[in-house]
């Protein structure tokens, strides 16, 4: 029974993989190669059947650029509003960085006004 929970714990892990990497429209290919593995070692986890160590575990969350608890199927500290602001902040995180940072000022100065009104 242990060893059939960790595979379904591994299928569970290997799903939320691929429906983040199809989410972000992201080969397996694109993923092995930025991850420094190979294709089908992508296809093993995606598929549940292969368990990956941390490092290659952390290269795909970075890869993926997604939050390891995400992944992992936990409850970030967050809650329920990481899904409210999950793709705002994924929008801006890709954005160069001169319109990182007029968003940035533009959100400062909108929650500075927002603070006077009280």
């Amino acid at each position: 029974m242990g060893n059939r929970a960790k595979s379904q714990d591994l299928i569970k892990l290997g799903n939320r993989i691929r429906d983040r990497r199809q989410e972000i429209n992201m080969s397996q290919e694109k993923v092995a190669e930025q991850a420094g593995i190979s294709t089908n070692t992508v296809s093993r986890i995606e598929g549940g059947q292969s368990a990956m160590s941390i490092d290659i575990f952390i290269r795909i969350v970075q890869v993926l650029d997604v939050d390891a608890n995400e992944l992992l199927g936990v409850d970030s500290p967050v809650g329920e509003e990481k899904g409210q602001y999950k793709k705002i902040f994924y929008r801006i995180r890709h954005l160069k960085q001169c319109e990182q940072t007029v968003v940035l000022q533009t959100m400062e100065a909108l929650v500075d006004g927002l603070r006077q009104c009280r």
